[in-house]
């Protein structure tokens, strides 16, 4: 890993500004332990900005629930960041990310770390975060950045000094697996916040941020690949993609994609995103009313050797586990069947035969990989 000292002059390599090769990506990810996980952020934390800032960082509880993690034999976990932060106080950010780090090298898991996110409350603020709204999915989780930034393109390099900062103090640092540029970067929440209205097309405007993220990730040279998550469209036919997932999937070192179909619905993406000729990372998936199941999906995965992070991990003040409906219609109490998540705070998983297949299923799968890699 890079010093603090040289973590504000990133050694440029203009020459790299293009995606790995096909054969440089497929070679990698031979290499790479079949990643399989769930994205993660501590049930004590409303948002990406509680999980990091310094008064509610909580790596105790960040020990204790990636142990239960690598207890279901997960070996990643997709984490969101915020510029704020490094705004906020670039230091400490940096090093409650590599505390974060060592946390999980502990437990044997790799991270993915997510610079942007256009996805729930357009308008972030840092400091106290505000408490969760009564069985409201996700009610407080920001996006990143927020409106008045994305609506104002000359705002945009303004953050280059983030994602060059963060990326550059861990562009060799091995306990990072994979950085994910922009989640759902055209995502206008209809179903919550509704922000669309922008000076020009949301899809637009995130695409030209992440055209500069992806330069400026790219001159700094990282060991690990980049990804950007798409996450709605039909790609059966290449000539019918929006521009933005045009553009994501074939700027991409690795691809990663969203789907929260069924078994069906998963094998139809994954078929569609192969003509790419690259590895395939679900980033997220597991939506049980959906029947978007870790039974239906993980042999689907499994099979195209897909890597997956399932949506949630302890129900908490994200409250991930009630439905995406609920900002439109009020529950009472609790669901019975989990939208997501797997354990509570306590612990005590929500189904104890569903835990118990992850945990076959995972350990089954390393033994497998064990004989082959003994093998060759």
């Amino acid at each position: 890993m890079t010093t603090w000292k040289n973590s504000f002059t990133p050694v440029l390599h203009p020459e790299s500004n293009a995606p790995w090769s096909i054969e440089k990506i497929n070679t990698w990810y031979s290499n790479t332990a079949w990643p399989i996980g769930c994205n993660y952020i501590p049930h004590n934390a409303i948002n990406q900005l509680e999980m990091w800032q310094e008064e509610t960082f909580s790596p105790g509880i960040i020990e204790k629930e990636l142990s239960w993690a690598a207890g279901l034999g997960f070996n990643t976990v997709r984490v969101f960041l915020h510029h704020l932060l490094w705004e906020q106080d670039s230091k400490g950010f940096l090093n409650r990310m590599d505390e974060f780090l060592a946390i999980a090298h502990r437990n044997g898991i790799k991270t993915m770390f997510v610079l942007f996110d256009a996805v729930w409350d357009p308008f972030p603020k840092i400091g106290k975060q505000p408490e969760p709204r009564f069985l409201v999915h996700n009610s407080g989780w920001v996006q990143c950045p927020g409106y008045d930034v994305l609506n104002d393109a000359e705002k945009y390099d303004e953050l280059r000094h983030y994602v060059q900062g963060v990326v550059n103090y861990f562009k060799a640092d091995e306990r990072v697996l994979v950085w994910d540029i922009f989640n759902e970067p055209d995502n206008l929440n209809t179903g919550s916040y509704k922000d669309d209205n922008y000076g020009e097309h949301k899809a637009g405007l995130s695409m030209k941020l992440l055209s500069k993220a992806i330069g400026w990730v790219r001159a700094i040279n990282p060991i690990q690949p980049l990804t950007m998550a798409p996450w709605q469209s039909d790609w059966s036919d290449a000539d019918e993609l929006s521009a933005i997932d045009h553009y994501m999937f074939t700027q991409a070192d690795i691809i990663s994609f969203h789907c929260y179909e069924n078994n069906k619905g998963m094998e139809k993406r994954i078929l569609d995103l192969k003509r790419y000729g690259r590895p395939l990372l679900c980033t997220e998936y597991m939506a049980r009313p959906f029947e978007s199941t870790f039974e239906s999906i993980l042999p689907v995965l499994q099979k195209h050797n897909v890597g997956g992070y399932n949506w949630g991990f302890v129900a908490g003040k994200s409250q991930t586990h009630c439905a995406w409906d609920s900002w439109e219609k009020p529950y009472e109490k609790e669901p019975a069947r989990w939208f997501h998540d797997i354990f509570k705070p306590d612990g005590q998983p929500y189904c104890e035969r569903e835990v118990a297949y992850i945990s076959k299923f995972n350990n089954k799968n390393k033994a497998k990989h064990s004989l082959l890699s003994h093998s060759a």
